[in-house]
């Protein structure tokens, strides 16, 4: 049904034909009333409502002391003297320093030194002054060990709300830190270190497969294990001379920090039974605080040589006459060729002077060093030489002079280690070899009184790990 159909649509009680317009017409007029009532009903309410919004706003403003206007109280001259005593009570401001102070709390960045990273790089990935960090740095002695970072150091700075630094901490190691505060424009800096409590500890065993397992099941760490074979490592070849049955006791520092332990201390004394023979070593520091092992005679338990200058997985050929597995015939090997991964580090054994350095026939690349005027050694078959090593150069003892290789008359990568005595060529397995320098007459007496407590300690160890045999 259309529109125009609809307002001509016959209803009850009403003529058939007549228009319905009329009727629409009153019920416009309806709609139009009602519409007007409900304009007016919603300006009243706003009007009400604005009305209380404003009543409350003046409530607040009068229940806020710092909305009120203090008017000057003119005081009569009689009431002046008592005006003096007690005053009026006047609203007082809020303590808007206080309030600056709040906004500008400080909160704390903390930073773990990566690779590579520098107080700079530091100050710039936080967005810090670098002006700061160049005052910071240049504070006093003690900063300057902030140019210098070592990767898992750590810093824990304190800056304000306006990335102004208050405060740095830098902790260098467990023991060490250096604490950095601001005093106006500038910083002070103290350096601190704290006190380890150094406890007295020891072990024994006895080798029944390898040093390590024995050492390992005594309690010792790994670098205490290589601490006591570098000890004895002139004296004992621990790859060659190692039996089962063979035994140590050994009596060590330990450090400790609130109750807790950091890490080991060195050695202070230790006994290496090897096939029957007793090896006994005692730490001793001099009134110069130089620090060394010595037997219980006062002789230095370093030898001015080193046993072996690389380590080695086997002895590939020794000393004397043999048949050489490339030139097919017999002939004489002046010396003993340590079988090694290629790379291996290469030590020189002592203290001394390069004389040649470069391509020497059979021997490939080599290396031969002059110690005083008695000793030199070589070392061949190298698959490369150190950097910086060069004619001429002097190298201390343990010092590493190139890598192993198979260069010149080698079958596979191993040093071919020579050494002379006069130019003569010596077994270096078996050659006696130099001491070191003993302890000086004028701590021998002092050396003797400190030996001889630590000699106890070790004669109950191995007491003790007899009878538990």
């Amino acid at each position: 049904m259309d529109y125009n159909s609809f307002l001509t649509k016959d209803f009850k009680n009403r003529k058939p034909g007549r228009p319905y317009a009329r009727r629409l017409r009153i019920h416009r007029r309806h709609v139009i009333a009602l519409l007007s009532i409900v304009l007016i009903s919603g300006a009243v309410l706003s009007v009400i409502s604005l009305n209380a919004r404003a009543k409350h706003h003046i409530q607040n403003l009068n229940d806020n002391p710092l909305s009120r206007v203090v008017l000057p109280i003119q005081l009569p001259a009689s009431a002046s003297n008592a005006a003096q005593t007690e005053k009026p009570a006047v609203p007082v401001k809020a303590n808007l320093s206080r309030k600056i102070v709040e906004s500008n709390d400080t909160h704390t960045i903390a930073v773990k030194v990566k690779h590579g990273d520098s107080l700079a790089s530091i100050f710039q990935r936080n967005d810090l002054d670098p002006a700061e960090l160049h005052n910071i740095i240049h504070t006093n002695a003690d900063t300057k060990s902030l140019r210098h970072l070592v990767p898992g150091q750590s810093f824990r700075i304190q800056v304000d709300d306006d990335n102004a630094v208050q405060s740095l901490l830098y902790t260098i190691n467990p023991l060490e830190s250096l604490d950095i505060q601001r005093d106006g424009d500038d910083f002070i800096a103290h350096y601190h270190h704290k006190n380890v409590e150094k406890r007295i500890n020891h072990a024994s065993a006895v080798i029944t497969s390898s040093l390590f397992e024995a050492g390992q099941s005594a309690g010792l760490s790994n670098q205490l294990i290589m601490e006591l074979a570098h000890i004895f490592g002139w004296d004992i070849d621990f790859a060659l001379n190692i039996r089962r049955g063979d035994s140590f006791s050994v009596v060590y520092e330990e450090d400790y920090l609130n109750g807790k332990k950091l890490n080991n201390g060195p050695i202070l004394a230790a006994e290496f039974v090897n096939q029957g023979h007793v090896y006994k070593a005692i730490r001793y520091t001099d009134p110069t605080g130089n620090s060394d092992y010595y037997d219980p005679r006062g002789k230095s338990m370093r030898k001015a040589f080193l046993r072996t200058p690389v380590a080695f997985t086997r002895i590939s050929s020794r000393f004397g006459l043999r048949y050489h597995p490339i030139l097919h015939r017999k002939r004489m090997h002046t010396g003993v060729d340590y079988a090694a991964p290629r790379g291996t580090p290469i030590k020189a054994t002592s203290d001394g002077k390069i004389v040649f350095i470069g391509r020497k026939g059979g021997y490939g690349n080599a290396i031969l060093i002059k110690h005083n005027g008695i000793y030199s050694t070589l070392y061949g078959h190298m698959e490369r030489f150190h950097r910086g090593m060069h004619r001429g150069k002097r190298v201390k003892q343990g010092q590493i002079i190139g890598y192993v290789g198979s260069t010149g008359l080698a079958t596979g990568p191993h040093l071919h280690y020579e050494f002379r005595v006069h130019g003569v060529f010596r077994n270096p397995l078996t050659v006696k070899l130099p001491d070191a320098k003993p302890i000086k007459a004028a701590y021998r007496q002092d050396f003797e009184k400190h030996a001889q407590v630590l000699l106890s300690q070790l004669s109950v160890l191995s007491s003790t790990l007899a009878l538990n045999r």
